[in-house]
């Protein structure tokens, strides 16, 4: 594809059918068992590129003998109950349906910090969808509720109280907590708020608890609230089994999240391959959504900032071996640019498929709101091999990464955009010898989804290992896996709390009643 002018733009800067339902719902059901991958990559620590198997892709990564394990190895105290509460949480969840996932996570251990009850999370009005389905509209509230019963006490909204005779509803106080709070925020300030009002309400609720926390236990909770808790409604969940049985009828597939919409490209700065038209809308939007800032396209694809176009992944995906024979999903949204930009990608991978082409039928009400991203993000999730192109910002992505490892270790191809770079711009300008060659050797230099170190800027939404992990045969004893009936010596627990909190209640009941006896 030629590209066209480059140049600077001073822009402006925003952020079997059974079989298959049978590991659904162990996605969600409890702790999962792998069988996969160590930090060095698929293929081992050392190799001839010219010699990789491609076909070894569909297989999961090697996990080295760990697997998913986000159950608690020290005590864990049942959620206060009612009289033991410090007040109610409220949170707003912002931003597109994986901000909104993060932000629940966050809610729900932000309440265990205060030792409150959550009232069910808002999902916020999405400004690009303009999506109300809220939360009882995506997720399962039943299932919500319950599996977190071990953490969290959970209501679906904050009870009236009665003051002087009269019934009102509590008022939350308001606050706007500071991107990134840490922990002792939360203990200390916002606490103290709960207390003298009853109840908070923390808004906007995106990114407003510190991924990097010390209690390992939290982690664990972050990681129980996102791949067991948070389960879409059964029609998502079905919609996403009878497309993922299709595609899969035929063989492997994989699933490739094209981010290559208006909005993103706008945050990027990258409009130098767009018409001169294209590029004022660009301009127009980013200046109306975005902070200003003055950036380069070519700066910016170099550093690796720039989404892969269509016929990049499409050149991608071939020199790495993968022929015109396999099977894509791809999850985004409309692409800016018109059928130009595919038809690249689509004379070298024919068989493309999306949740419109391949669904059954029309999702429950639109196609495009949080419903459509759910069943995208369950597709991909379950696809043999996950691609994501744009890593950036992109929660959706991330989110998927980090899911994808707690899954089993699926593997996932992640481009390293910036060092594909060079690569791709001197094929432009015509020096592409050993084109393929170079691509190999950037894209098999990778991890593949198999377990390895998380290393700043990667979010713990995308890398949740070791935290949510144990080894079997481990020698270190913090990674030794926890007892099978983990969730039986927490139901005891729980079960012990609740007879004393009803034993304490009876004997109030009797002293008061045994009061009232002396008084007469």
């Amino acid at each position: 594809m030629r590209r066209g002018p480059g140049g600077e733009a001073s822009l402006r800067r925003r952020r079997g059918p059974a079989r298959l339902w049978v590991a659904v719902a162990a996605l969600v059901a409890g702790t999962i068992w792998l069988c996969s991958s160590s930090s060095v990559g698929l293929f081992g620590a050392s190799y001839r590129v010219q010699d990789v198997d491609v076909n070894k892709l569909w297989r999961t990564a090697d996990s080295n003998g760990w697997r998913a394990s986000s159950a608690p190895r020290t005590y864990w105290p049942p959620p206060p109950t009612e009289s033991e509460s410090s007040g109610y949480l409220r949170v707003r969840c912002n931003g597109g349906l994986n901000q909104q996932r993060s932000a629940i996570c966050n809610a729900v251990v932000a309440a265990r910090i205060m030792n409150a009850t959550l009232v069910l999370p808002e999902l916020d009005t999405n400004s690009f969808w303009h999506d109300e389905s809220g939360f009882v509209g995506i997720y399962d509230v039943p299932h919500f509720i319950k599996t977190l019963k071990y953490d969290v006490r959970i209501v679906m909204s904050i009870p009236e109280i009665t003051v002087n005779g009269k019934t009102k509803k509590l008022k939350a106080h308001q606050i706007r907590p500071a991107r990134d709070a840490p922990v002792s925020w939360y203990a200390t300030v916002a606490l103290e708020k709960m207390k003298k009002y009853g109840a908070v309400y923390l808004t906007p609720f995106s990114h407003r608890l510190a991924e990097d926390i010390d209690d390992p236990e939290l982690q664990r909770l972050r990681c129980r609230v996102n791949y067991h808790a948070l389960r879409f409604k059964p029609q998502i969940m079905k919609t996403s089994s009878e497309i993922v049985n299709k595609l899969r009828s035929e063989g492997h597939f994989m699933s490739i999240h094209l981010r290559f919409e208006f909005d993103m490209l706008a945050f990027a700065g990258c409009i130098d391959i767009f018409t001169p038209h294209e590029q004022k809308i660009l301009i127009k939007y980013r200046k109306e959504h975005f902070a200003e800032k003055l950036l380069v396209p070519e700066e910016r694809r170099l550093i690796g900032k720039c989404p892969l176009t269509p016929e990049e992944v499409g050149l991608i995906l071939r020199a790495m071996g993968f022929d015109n024979t396999t099977r894509i999903y791809l999850a985004s949204g409309e692409l800016f640019g018109g059928k130009r930009f595919m038809k690249p990608f689509k004379a070298m991978f024919p068989r493309l498929e999306n949740h419109s082409t391949v669904g059954p039928g029309k999702l429950e009400e639109n196609t495009q709101g949080l419903a459509g991203s759910a069943v995208d993000y369950m597709v991909c999730l379950l696809s043999d091999i996950f691609i994501p192109t744009y890593d950036g910002p992109s929660n959706f992505a991330n989110n998927l990464m980090g899911h994808r490892m707690y899954y089993g270790f699926r593997t996932t191809i992640t481009p390293n955009r910036k060092a594909l770079a060079p690569i791709f711009i001197d094929r432009a300008q015509g020096r592409a010898a050993g084109f393929e060659q170079r691509i190999r050797q950037v894209m098999f230099n990778t991890h593949f989804g198999g377990p390895h170190k998380r290393i700043h800027p990667e979010s713990f939404y995308t890398n949740s290992w070791p935290d949510c992990f144990c080894q079997t045969n481990a020698r270190n004893r913090a990674d030794r896996c926890p007892p099978d009936n983990i969730n039986d010596v927490l139901e005891s627990q729980f079960q012990s709390e609740e007879e004393v909190e009803e034993s304490r209640t009876a004997n109030q009941t009797d002293s008061a009643g045994q009061t009232e006896e002396a008084m007469i």
